[in-house]
Order: structure tokens, then sequence, then C-alpha cells
């Protein structure tokens, strides 16, 4: 299934969304809506299983967005119980755009001691390796899914209770993952190590949630206890409440920097901080960093548009919507006439030209992977009648692929990775192109003295080409990190 904006190809694409309900009558519902608030982190699936104390447990797997399938009361009336998990997938690992209904997580496996499920956002980058040590042990895989990985790791475990399998499984486990998974009377939440990935914890009444964002908690009017910490596990149980463990050597943290930047949602909180505040203070540096002489600061919708407020504000240029967001482009709307297909951007943006007509633009955007659908922007805002067009990146140039649970390209598709900030500006055709440093960033984000090269405090691997985690099956395959060029 395509994505949801199937002529956007110059964005990464979110990971997965994660969440769980545990202590709450009819969880799934709540799980649903969850699931609906971090819509943005995984649009081509979802899936929900539930445990009812006297009818066991019970799971639905549907293509398409959660609004269209887990809204009618009579899916929902099969997922009963106060105990329940959910995920929404964008496929980061397996069949990527060919995903079967066996791809789509929740998973579960029944053990000796009883069924679990596990949802899993992040990506696994040893499980080809994984996978085939397992295959020729005698596991006979159902999907194609790197997080199929851990319900296998966990069967072959001699330990004697699920919590406890899953910390062995998990111990054998290389790259990013925050999950969520149930037992039959526990809700259970893992980050990484080096939490690359994001995993929350709220309280509503007598229940408690775990989700990938606070925006989900809020949907349900949850309140944010705390985030998960790296390399913690959480087991959520009604007679005891929360117990926290700590399965992992204990490592630096390293979290994924462009969930700042990109994949949360601007109303969600990382670290304590609004998350649109940061990608404000973000527009600040980037004025700071590279002004211009201009009449109208425009973002790229919606992405864009909090960074741009923050450059109009500090460069003193006016803010104005000189782009406007069709909403309404969805899945419907593939398959038109070859014509209209080369329409493209087209399709979901439009210029205000009322606005734009006669002005030197500067217009934000949050990154640039190809460079495609800047071109087009461009030649949208010129045929408006602009007199300059000056972009300006919220991120520094993304030169790397992702392999922590992030659809990227491959490393010569992305344009940084053999042009430098001259050339990208002379294939994109504009007057001006910047990108914010990665120091900048780092200030943005809120570490005053930038990046400490020797230990940085976030995952940048994007930009920098400095992987936290190596990633072992693409190096197999013969991938070269930058520490090996």
């Amino acid at each position: 299934m395509p994505p949801a904006h199937p002529f956007d190809d110059d964005k990464l694409r979110e990971e997965c969304g994660v969440y769980g309900v545990i202590g709450l009558t009819d969880a799934a519902n709540f799980v649903a809506l969850g699931l609906h608030a971090l819509q943005h982190r995984g649009q081509e699936a979802g899936g929900i299983v539930s445990h009812d104390a006297r009818t066991g447990f019970h799971s639905a797997h549907r293509f398409g967005y959660v609004r269209d399938n887990f809204t009618k009361a009579s899916l929902m009336e099969t997922l009963p119980g106060t105990l329940a998990i959910g995920h929404v997938r964008y496929s980061t690992a397996g069949s990527k755009g060919q995903t079967a209904i066996r791809d789509v997580q929740p998973f579960f496996g029944e053990f000796s001691m009883g069924g679990a499920a596990i949802a899993h956002n992040g990506n696994i980058t040893n499980a080809e390796a994984l996978r085939r040590e397992l295959i020729d042990r005698g596991s006979i895989f159902q999907s194609s899914s790197d997080s199929e990985c851990i319900i296998h790791l966990m069967a072959r475990s001699l330990q004697k209770t699920i919590p406890e399998r899953m910390k062995d499984a998990l111990r054998r486990v290389e790259g990013a993952f925050s999950v969520v998974a149930m037992t039959r009377t526990k809700l259970i939440g893992v980050r990484d190590p080096l939490g690359v990935r994001p995993l929350v914890l709220g309280r509503f009444g007598e229940g408690w949630v775990l989700s990938s964002e606070t925006c989900a908690l809020d949907i349900i009017g949850a309140e944010l206890v705390r985030e998960i910490e790296p390399g913690e596990m959480v087991q959520i149980s009604p007679e005891k409440g929360v117990e926290s463990f700590r399965p992992f050597e204990p490592r630096p943290s390293r979290f994924c920097i462009f969930e700042q930047v990109y994949f949360s949602r601007p109303d969600s909180i990382l670290g304590g901080r609004s998350v649109y505040e940061t990608r404000h203070q973000i527009g600040v540096e980037l004025a700071r960093e590279a002004p211009v002489e201009a009449d109208l600061v425009c973002p790229v919708p919606d992405s864009g548009t909090p960074a741009a407020i923050g450059y109009a504000h500090e460069s003193g240029i006016p803010f104005g919507m000189g782009i406007i967001r069709n909403q309404y482009v969805g899945r419907t709307f593939i398959e038109p006439t070859e014509q209209i297909r080369n329409m493209g951007v087209r399709l979901k943006l439009n210029v205000n030209r009322a606005l734009i007509e006669g002005k030197r633009i500067v217009l934000v955007d949050d990154s640039v992977v190809r460079g495609t659908t800047s071109r087009k922007i461009k030649e949208m805002i010129l045929d408006a009648g602009a007199k300059e067009v000056h972009f300006r990146i919220a991120s520094p140039p993304t030169a790397w692929p992702c392999f922590y649970g992030v659809d990227t390209p491959e490393r010569e598709k992305l344009l940084a990775s053999h042009m430098n900030e001259d050339e990208m500006r002379d294939y994109l055709g504009v007057d001006s192109l910047r990108f914010i440093s990665l120091d900048g960033l780092y200030r943005a984000v809120g570490e005053a003295r930038g990046r400490n090269a020797a230990c940085p405090q976030y995952c940048d691997a994007c930009f920098s080409g400095d992987y936290p985690v190596a990633p072992s099956d693409m190096i197999d395959k013969g991938f070269q990190t930058k520490a090996a060029e």
C-alpha cells in the first residue's frame, strides 16, 4: 500500500508507533484512540491485541488508517478486556511497500507459561544474522519483519517467566527498539540501552498507559508520569503497579535527534520540553546562522511551520502562509491518469499567489532528502511570480541512511551524500540554500555548548555518519560506515 502522500518522496518516512493500556475497561478502545494520535508515525497498517480474563487473547490487524478500521463497533467488540497493546506501521524492514497482513504487528506467541504479544518501534540491525541462526535451529518464521526475531528468541530462552525471557531475547538484539508487550496479566515496556526511540509512561485513573509520544496520552486525557529511561524495562500489573528493571549494561543515551526535527508531533513533549518550542528555536538558530534579505518567510507545510515562525521572529522578516496544503489528499487519490500524476506536488500543495507575487521568499523546510519535491516547490513559487527563492533547512544535510527504524533511501540517492551545499543550491535552482549546522541544531534542542564530538548527546547518524550501533547486517552486505571510508 502506498504512503498517504504518494507524490512526496522527499521526506524520511516515520518509523512506527506503539501503545499499551492496562487496568481500563474496554482497553482496546483506548488503544485505538492512542494509535489515531500516533498515525503520523505509521500509515500503512495497524493492529491491536487485547486480553480478557474470561475469553483470553483477541487480535485484529488491518491495512490502512486507524480511523477506517478501529472505529467500527463491530470490530472493537471483538477486542474485549482490560489489557491491550497496539501498533501502527510504516515498513522499515521486511517487504517495504508489499506488506502482507502477517507482517502487521503486534505479534503473538504462545509459550508454555502462557501467551504474549509484542509491538516494536525501531529496527534490529542484526536481524538477518539472528534470523539465519534461528532458522538453522528450527524456528519457522511467519513474517518478513525483523521484530519477529524477538518472539523466536523468547521461545528459545530457558527462563521461567515471559518478562525474563524478553530480557534474554533483547540482550541478543542490536539496534534501536522501544517495545510494548503484554502477557495475560502484565503490560511491559522496554527501551534499548541507547534510548534511540521514544517511550513514555502515563496514568489514567486506575489504569496505566505506555505510548511512543505524549500526544497520544493527551487524546484520552491521561497524565504524563515520565519517560521510560534508556535501558529500562517496566512491568505493570494491577497488583504491583509499575516495577522498574535494568536488564542491560548502562550506556550513554543517544536519543534520535530527528524526532525533534520532524518525526514527533509538535504538541508532544520530549525530554521535558515541547517539540514545538524546540522547532521554533531551530528556526531562531537558523536565522542567526543564515540570514538573508527577503520580504516574506514561508513554511513548507506542515512540518516546516514552527521553524519558519522562529526564523521570522528572529530575523524580523514577516511570516506568511505562502503555500497552502490540501489536507484531503489521501489513499483514494492514487491511481488517476498519467497527466494528473505528473502534477505531483500540486495535488497537495498550492501557492498563495496573492501573497507571493513580486516578493523575495524564504522557504523553510525540515529537511532535503532527494531534492525532488524541493525543486517542484521552487518552480511553483517562481511560477507564482516570486522575485527570489531562498531555502532554509531546519536540519543539517541528510547524507547517511538511518538503520534504526527510519525508512531512508540508499546513500547514493541522498542528495547530500554526493553534493556540497553550493552544488545542492545549483541543483535545486534557488538563489540561496542554507542548512542549520549540527552545532546549531544541538543548541536548539538545549545543548548550549553544541555537539560533544567525543560523545554525542543524540543519535545524529543521518547527518554525521556516526552510527552508535554498527549496522552489522548492512555491513555484511558491503555498506561502508564513515569510520570505514
